[in-house]
């Protein structure tokens, strides 16, 4: 990971949305017939139709893990989580609802979501495998505004599964997302819950490393 290497300021924190104003911006889009970012095709208004409805399942039937809970809880310094995503973006509506219960469980979690099409700068210090994919969430050190880690686009049992068709072409682009949902669903937040709970502890660490205060 290269750092923030500046991208990551007070202003850009200040400007992020609350998961709550990005399901209100999205809902308002739909409600129009659009997404966000600059393509608006039917078949990415398409895309978001149906990522609002896989954030409105899992914000009603998602649950966190005990275990998972109790992890939350030992975060005990302002922690910023900055998500990039799109509107679109079908991984963002199955693991979304998650990151916000989680940042929910601990007041000192402040969650923020900015989307990638208005920040290329700082999408371009987060890539994967050299593109731009998302959702990205960043752990940051509220006080100083230190990269603490980060996680996604998704979840590494299903990464690693898209990584290996992308090289196999054993499914059409169209087939492998089909499988992929499917998996989602199947999986509950199982596997982002699984990772959630060992890096957090690594996060932790590293913050408390840090000053209490920048400079």
């Amino acid at each position: 990971m290269k750092g923030n290497m500046g991208v990551i300021t007070q202003t850009l924190l200040d400007e992020g949305m609350s998961y709550q104003a990005y399901r209100s911006l999205i809902d308002k889009l739909m409600d129009e017939g659009k997404t966000t970012g600059p393509k608006q095709t039917a078949a990415y208004v398409d895309y978001a139709r149906m990522s609002q409805k896989r954030m409105k399942k899992w914000e009603k039937v998602g649950k966190l893990s005990e275990q998972l809970v109790e992890q939350i809880a030992k975060v005990n310094r302002p922690m910023t989580w900055l998500v990039i995503t799109e509107g679109w973006c079908g991984d963002a509506g199955q693991t979304l609802p998650f990151m916000h219960k989680m940042a929910e469980a601990n007041e000192l979690i402040d969650l923020k979501l900015v989307l990638r099409d208005e920040q290329p700068e700082l999408m371009d210090q987060f890539l994967t495998n050299g593109g731009r994919s998302i959702p990205i969430l960043i752990a940051i050190d509220t006080a100083t505004l230190q990269v603490l880690g980060k996680w996604g686009p998704r979840p590494e049992v299903i990464q690693r599964e898209f990584l290996a068709n992308k090289v196999s072409q054993e499914r059409t682009g169209t087939e492998f997302s089909e499988y992929m949902h499917l998996w989602y669903a199947k999986d509950k937040g199982a596997s982002i819950q699984s990772e959630f709970l060992a890096i957090l502890g690594v996060w932790i660490q590293k913050q408390q490393s840090l000053p209490v205060q920048a400079g």
